[in-house]
């Protein structure tokens, strides 16, 4: 049976010329560029990021992650002396440490990759205090290990990680990285991220006070960017694609302020697609908008009836993923590669460091 354009993984596809994708973020924050898509009307309208304020409705509520990234990307030794890559995929707040003769150890999951690939039962060394053992092979590099330090686990990934920046960023992490892949609302007690929620990159503090004073409302949920936000999507038909799951929160604070907006009718604009993603998960595994800890694997494609946002904040996102397909869900996909096609001939930037979208 043929399959319908719209769940065809290659009608998501476009041409991004290399010179296109963002190596450094912008001067300065406030350098992006914003590209405006009204759905009512298909317009497109390019502006500058700081005026972001002239197209956001004034009674809007803008709900933004507040996860933070670590430095998750480490390096260490096998036995035999040959150097392995470990990026830890399951967020420090969810480990569950238990302590021996003053060693602590927990379960994750991560990513291993070698010249040899490693076998159950490899030790891998990263510092004196600090090891895993890797014990159950998964699909795509994935493993579950068994992390074993001692003292502060997110000080020895701060001390010896490196931060995980994406593969198309061809140089490797700096210093100045650690601040710049953050957003200036990252919440230090929600670190555990391994990509940075990058519509939100563009936010400096001075135009959180300019959204302040006019009065538009920001509530703040949680997703820990994991696996499940850049994993491809593999799959010809896109409707037998699976994402890995995300842990997400939302505070009974940040629920109520959903509530009201959608009973007064107020438009809720999610600042990133993992905020969006947040926002209809919770709705999905709780059933209704109401505080919610735990995870979600929910996957948006067209024909999926969105429940909660009325627009988005977004950044230009890779060929064939599960992030243009979410937007595109939100807006056509006809209308996504339109607006992309506008903006590869209007020099805009693409993918972590590029420039912004706003759908409303």
């Amino acid at each position: 049976m043929e399959i319908p354009e719209d769940y065809r993984l290659s009608s998501y596809d476009y041409d991004l010329p290399e010179d296109r994708i963002a190596q450094e973020p912008a001067a300065r924050r406030d350098g992006s560029k914003l590209l405006v898509l009204d759905r009512a009307d298909h317009s497109l309208t390019p502006a500058r990021f700081t005026d972001l304020l002239d197209y956001l409705p004034d009674d809007c509520l803008l709900v933004a992650n507040n996860s933070r990234v670590i430095p998750a990307r480490i390096f260490g030794r096998k036995p035999t002396g040959g150097q392995v890559e470990f990026l830890l995929l399951t967020p420090l707040p969810l480990l569950e440490p238990s302590e021996e003769g003053g060693w602590l150890t927990a379960r994750a999951e991560g990513l291993l990759r070698a010249s040899k690939g490693p076998k159950p039962g490899t030790v891998v060394t990263f510092a004196d205090d600090f090891s895993l053992t890797a014990m159950e092979r998964g699909e795509f590099g994935r493993w579950k290990v068994e992390l074993r330090w001692k003292g502060d686990l997110t000080g020895l990934f701060n001390t010896l990680g490196h931060l995980p920046l994406p593969p198309y960023i061809k140089r490797p992490d700096r210093e100045e990285d650690r601040e710049r892949y953050q957003t200036t609302y990252a919440d230090r007690s929600k670190t555990g991220s391994v990509a940075a929620p990058t519509a939100g990159l563009h936010f400096t503090a001075e135009l959180r006070e300019r959204i302040r004073a006019k009065g538009i409302q920001w509530a703040e949920v949680t997703l820990y960017v994991g696996y499940g936000t850049f994993s491809p999507v593999r799959c010809p038909d896109i409707r037998d694609h699976r994402m890995h799951a995300e842990y997400i929160e939302v505070s009974a604070e940040t629920a109520e302020a959903v509530r009201r907006a959608k009973e007064q009718g107020r438009p809720i604009i999610a600042v990133g697609t993992t905020s969006a993603r947040t926002l209809e998960g919770m709705v999905r595994e709780a059933g209704s908008i109401r505080p919610f800890q735990g995870e979600t694997d929910i996957f948006i494609s067209p024909g999926y009836t969105f429940r909660v946002i009325d627009g988005i904040l977004t950044n230009f996102h890779l060929p064939e993923s599960s992030l243009i397909i979410m937007i595109s869900a939100l807006a056509g996909r006809k209308t996504i590669l339109d607006a992309y096609a506008f903006a590869l001939e209007n020099d805009f930037r693409f993918f972590s460091y590029g420039d912004a979208m706003l759908i409303r």
